[in-house]
C-alpha cells in the first residue's frame, strides 16, 4: 500500500456474537482461516487499491458471506480521486479481493448502503466536479450478488449524502438526515424495495447533520454525532448528541424521536456503524469534522478516535476492543453471519500541505481533469510524456519521481 494520504487496504474482521467476546458463529471456528474466532480482530485481504468514505455491505452466504466495498476516493484525497469503483471478497471461499463491474453513473463519497431480501441497494453520495463544487445525488444503485450484476431503484424524493441508513423488519430501508447540496436536512425517507416507493417518515427533533453514525436496532433508530451548521468559522462542528427515535409497528411512518445519552468518549463524525445481535455497533471516526481530505474544517489535521463501542436499548453502553488500528472516514460496518468487517478508511497521520505541495497537487488535478481547452501542463508534462513519474506522500513529504533523467523533487510538509 502507497503511504500517500494514509488511506487503508486493509480489512479487519471479527467474529461476533450480538457485539459479545464469546463463542464464534457455529460454522465459523474451523473453516475460515483469515480470521479467529473469540471476537479477536484479524487482518483479511487488501483491496485492490486504498480507499476511504466508502460504502460497505456484507451478504450471508453458503460458505461464509459476500463482502462489498462501492465507491469513495481513492489515496490522492482530491477530488480527482473520487471512483466509483466496486470490489468483492467471497469470505469463507476466497482468500482475495477481485473487482466487479463498477457502481453505475460517476464516481462519489458519502453513499448510503443497506441490504433487502440479498441484494445491496446504495443510496445517493455526492460528487466532486473538477472547478471543486459539489452536488447529492437522488441515485439508488442495485447490487445483486447472486447474478453479480447493477440494477437501478427508485430515485430519492430528497437527495441526500452522509445520512443515516437501517433496515426495519427486514423490509423497508430509514434514510435519516444527512446534507441535500447546500445545507442539513431534518427528513427521515424510508423505501420499499418490494414495490420500489418512497415515503417520510416523522423528522428529527435534533440538529440536522450530515456524518452521523448509526442504524435500525429492532424498532428503534439510534444514530450519535454528526456535523452540524453554526454561525462563523469553522462553519461546520460536530454535533454530541444522540438520539432514539422508535418506530410504531402499526405505522411505520409514525417516529418518537428522544435524546438519549452519547457513547463514551469524543464525539464522533464519520464513525462505522452496524446493528449486530439487537446492538448498535461504533467503531473509530473522529471528533473533528473534514470533507474529503482528512483535513479538518477548523485546518487541523483529524484524528481518528481508538474506540469500539455497542448500544443496547436496554442497558445502554458499553466499551468493546476495537482493532489494532484506529481509522476513520467510514460510512457502515458490514454485518453478515455472526461476523463484523471493516473495509478501508483512513487511518492517523493526516498531513496538511504546503503552499508549494499544494500547487502541484493542483495542476497534476486539472491535468488530469481540465477546465480548458488547452490544459495547463506541469514540468514535467507528466500526463503526456511517455516516461514514467512517480508521485508518493511521506510521513515529512511529498516526492515526484521523474524516470527519464531520475530527477527527484522532493516539497517538505509543515
Amino acid at each position: 500500500m502507497s503511504p500517500i494520504a494514509r488511506l487503508l487496504s486493509v480489512v479487519g474482521v471479527v467474529a461476533s456474537v450480538g457485539c459479545s467476546a464469546g463463542e464464534p458463529a457455529a460454522d465459523a471456528a474451523a473453516e475460515r482461516p483469515p480470521v479467529a474466532a473469540g471476537g479477536v480482530w484479524r487482518e483479511g485481504p487488501r483491496l485492490p487499491a486504498p480507499v476511504g468514505n466508502n460504502a460497505v455491505a456484507a451478504v450471508a452466504s453458503r460458505s461464509g458471506a459476500t463482502v462489498l466495498s462501492f465507491l469513495g476516493i481513492d489515496s490522492t484525497k482530491a477530488g480527482s480521486g473520487v471512483t466509483n469503483a466496486a470490489y468483492r471478497w467471497d469470505f469463507g471461499s476466497r482468500e482475495e479481493w477481485r473487482t466487479i463491474d463498477p457502481v453505475p453513473g460517476p464516481g462519489r463519497l458519502a453513499p448510503t448502503v443497506a441490504v433487502v431480501g440479498g441484494r445491496v441497494f446504495v443510496f445517493g453520495g455526492y460528487t466532486v466536479a473538477a472547478d471543486g463544487s459539489e452536488r447529492s445525488l437522488p441515485d439508488v444503485n442495485v447490487y445483486n450478488p447472486m447474478t453479480d450484476t447493477w440494477g437501478r431503484a427508485a430515485d430519492m424524493p430528497v437527495a441526500v449524502d452522509d445520512a443515516v441508513g437501517g433496515v426495519w423488519s427486514r423490509s423497508l430501508v430509514y434514510l435519516v438526515s444527512g446534507w441535500h447540496d447546500t445545507g442539513n436536512v431534518a427528513d427521515v425517507q424510508v423505501f420499499d424495495p418490494s414495490i420500489d416507493l418512497w415515503t417520510s417518515a416523522t423528522a428529527i427533533e435534533g440538529a440536522p447533520v450530515f456524518g452521523h453514525s448509526g442504524s435500525v436496532v429492532g424498532n428503534e433508530i439510534v444514530y450519535v454525532g454528526g456535523a452540524r451548521v453554526v454561525e462563523g468559522r469553522p462553519r461546520f462542528v460536530v454535533d454530541s448528541a444522540a438520539w432514539r427515535g422508535r418506530i410504531d409497528p402499526s405505522d411505520p411512518a409514525v417516529i418518537s424521536w428522544e435524546r438519549i445519552p452519547g457513547p463514551p468518549g469524543p464525539a464522533l463524525y464519520r464513525a462505522a456503524a452496524g446493528s449486530v445481535g439487537g446492538r448498535l455497533l461504533l467503531l473509530g471516526g473522529t471528533d473533528n469534522p473534514y470533507n474529503f481530505d482528512g483535513i479538518g474544517y477548523d485546518g487541523r489535521p483529524s484524528a481518528p478516535a481508538h474506540q469500539l463501542v455497542a448500544y443496547d436499548p436496554g442497558t445502554g453502553w458499553v466499551e468493546l476492543e476495537p482493532p489494532p488500528v484506529a481509522t476513520m472516514d467510514h460510512r457502515t460496518l458490514a454485518v453478515a453471519g455472526g461476523w463484523v468487517f471493516v473495509v478501508g478508511g483512513m487511518e492517523e497521520g493526516q498531513r496538511r500541505l504546503t503552499a508549494r505541495a499544494r500547487a502541484y497537487r493542483d495542476a497534476i488535478d486539472e491535468v488530469a481533469q481540465p477546465k480548458y481547452d488547452c490544459a495547463p501542463m506541469p514540468i514535467p508534462h507528466m500526463w503526456t510524456d511517455p516516461y514514467s513519474h512517480q508521485i508518493e506522500q511521506r510521513e515529512d513529504r511529498v516526492v515526484f519521481l521523474y524516470g527519464k533523467d531520475d530527477v527527484v523533487r522532493t516539497v517538505w510538509l509543515e
